[in-house]
């Protein structure tokens, strides 16, 4: 089936701003983006965190199909967007019958798992300044990457600070301290971060003052 005809049996166009769906939705559908953009996020002790940006040519939605649980996320659309809608039966028939499908998912999986393994090793780290710079610096992996090379990272004290289980304060001051020395600038919506090596290396030079 040509791609065209494919949009036309199960595509659907959404407008900036729709809601595809809510954390805690049961879970029918998933989504191929064709155009457009989403953004996946999460809401955490009252405020929005975003996790991703969706573009076009990727999926999402698919785990919940793949576990049978509830949505763990929200999904919305931040400009108008084109997506095929795939329910559980036309999911199941696409992997058993397109062997591209299927290694793309075991790739996405594979990537979840390489993250999830990440966070273990930062909420292993004793020091709560490590915590804090290395959990910047899995930040920085999706971050945004500007013309001239610096990071953009969506997130802010209070969303780090829950992820690497660390007090917000002693967050704050880890940050403080890196803005002064121009490793990291603190926005409203996030943080700055010019050059991402200079965090692992502010890392090592922590460590090697604690073990002198």
């Amino acid at each position: 089936m040509s791609e065209d005809k494919l949009f036309d049996r199960v595509g659907r166009v959404f407008p900036s701003g729709e809601i595809l769906f809510r954390d805690g939705d049961a879970a029918e559908t998933m989504y191929v983006l064709r155009s457009g953009r989403v953004r996946v996020f999460k809401e955490v002790n009252g405020r929005e965190k975003t996790l991703a940006f969706i573009e076009a040519g990727d999926f999402f939605g698919e785990m919940a199909l793949l576990n049978n649980k509830p949505r763990t996320a929200s999904a919305e659309c931040v400009e108008e967007t084109a997506v095929l809608v795939i329910d559980a039966k036309m999911f199941e028939a696409m992997l058993r019958g397109n062997a591209e499908i299927a290694v793309r998912m075991i790739q996405r999986l594979a990537k979840r798992l390489d993250e999830a393994n990440g966070l273990v090793g930062v909420l292993m780290q004793k020091d709560p300044k490590a915590r804090v710079i290395l959990g910047l610096e899995r930040a920085a992996e999706g971050g945004i990457v500007l013309e001239d090379g610096t990071v953009r990272v969506l997130t802010d004290e209070d969303q780090l600070a829950l992820e690497v289980g660390v007090a917000p304060e002693d967050v704050r001051g880890v940050l403080q301290r890196m803005a002064r020395l121009g490793i990291v600038e603190v926005e409203d919506t996030g943080f700055l971060i010019p050059n991402v090596m200079r965090l692992h290396e502010f890392l090592e030079f922590l460590q090697s003052r604690s073990k002198s």
